[in-house]
């Protein structure tokens, strides 16, 4: 590669001179042949020469500029007159594509707007205009993309005046598919009619919403419904919970006993353990009620298994939502219901690994992004950085 070329990092230049350390000055030369815009002729007359000042990306900490030596041509051909054309730096513009790269990556790393400005002598709205542009470059080469075979759905807060947003992630790509104002079926049900090639989703993970369900099965027929394993277990917690506060209203609030009554039985230590058998021996039926919350998770947290295997395991599921119906308490009777009306969505979390935890992960980055910009009043200018910054 010439030397020209990797410092320039524009094709079709030579250096004719430096001068100046900050700023540095590049006196450069495009030695390509010219091309008619309008015919595509290659033979042109040199009419006029002039010279183009042009901002380019920092050498370090130094600001560069170009001092480019143009000429104005006419074609043979067609005895049209235009200007040089160069690749990298488009007509009327001070700087090269390069130095607006540098700027939107700068912008999108954290640096803010003011910084930059005052760094790069440009201007905050400059800076917030080609980043824009840019994200719209972006976006514009993601346009149209098919619906994601893998595709994971769940809410997240916007802002108080708009209320709440739904996230649609390719959970097999790790990426954001979309994101759309609202939560409810009118808000969605236009997104969902024109959503491209919807039939290619196999498997939609979600939490247990019933407006999402629905919405799933009137519009993607052909997709499965995966239960979200983590909001499976948050609402077991919740419910259990729910009874301890009841038989014992003082324990409930010590957060020591808490975290521990949240754990996994596998997860406790030998003190941790003991700790909890000796409350235990003041209340005996939280004990009973415990152990089933403690097989039931098991159950629920089981995944990797074939077609037969979890046909032998749904026998098991049923007694457990038998045993949660019969309750004495109301709390248990709720979670059975809840878990018996989700119960075909709940058994296929045993056959698939994934989980909404991709689209979890991504709402902690939009709420980054969101703070990084003070909050965001336009949803299309929030729609379009989450798309961008988090694919």
């Amino acid at each position: 590669m010439p030397l020209a070329h990797s410092i320039l990092n524009l094709v079709g230049f030579e250096i004719e001179n430096i001068s100046g350390r900050n700023p540095i000055v590049l006196s450069v030369a495009y030695v390509k042949n010219p091309v008619c815009p309008v015919c595509e002729g290659t033979e042109a007359r040199i009419k006029d020469t002039f010279r183009r000042w042009v901002r380019h990306e920092s050498f370090g900490t130094r600001a560069v500029y170009l001092h480019v030596k143009a000429h104005k041509y006419q074609c043979k051909a067609c005895k049209r007159y235009f200007n040089s054309r160069f690749p990298g730096i488009l007509p009327y513009r001070r700087t090269t594509e390069a130095f607006r790269r540098e700027v939107f990556e700068k912008h999108r790393d954290g640096i803010s707007q003011k910084t930059l400005s005052e760094r790069l002598s440009i201007g905050n709205a400059t800076v917030e205009r080609w980043f824009q542009d840019f994200l719209d470059l972006k976006l514009a080469q993601r346009q149209n993309n098919p619906c994601p075979r893998v595709l994971g759905i769940d809410e997240h807060f916007f802002t108080k005046k708009e209320g709440y947003a739904t996230t649609f992630c390719d959970v097999g790509n790790r990426s954001i598919y979309d994101v759309v104002l609202g939560r409810s079926e009118r808000s969605l049900g236009d997104y969902f009619r024109a959503l491209p090639e919807r039939n290619k989703a196999k498997v939609v993970i979600m939490d247990l919403s019933e407006t999402y369900r629905s919405l799933i099965k009137k519009y993607m027929p052909q997709a499965k419904i995966v239960a979200d394993r983590f909001h499976v277990i948050r609402l077991v917690n919740h419910h259990f919970l729910k009874v301890w506060q009841l038989i014992d209203p003082e324990g409930r609030k010590n957060r020591g006993l808490l975290s521990l009554m949240r754990r996994h039985q596998e997860r406790l230590k030998a003190e941790q353990r003991l700790r909890l058998f000796h409350y235990f021996s003041r209340f005996p039926g939280l004990e009973t009620i415990w152990e089933f919350k403690q097989r039931l998770c098991r159950l629920l947290l089981i995944k990797h298994r074939t077609k037969k295997q979890c046909k032998a395991l749904i026998p098991l599921f049923l007694r457990r939502l038998h045993d949660l119906k019969a309750s004495p308490f109301e709390s248990m009777q709720i979670l059975g219901k809840t878990l018996e009306s989700w119960n075909e969505e709940i058994v296929r979390m045993w056959r698939f690994s994934k989980s909404n935890g991709v689209t979890e992960g991504f709402h902690n980055k939009m709420e980054m992004i969101s703070r990084r910009a003070y909050g965001f009043r336009n949803f299309e200018n929030y729609r379009l950085r989450v798309r961008v910054l988090c694919s």
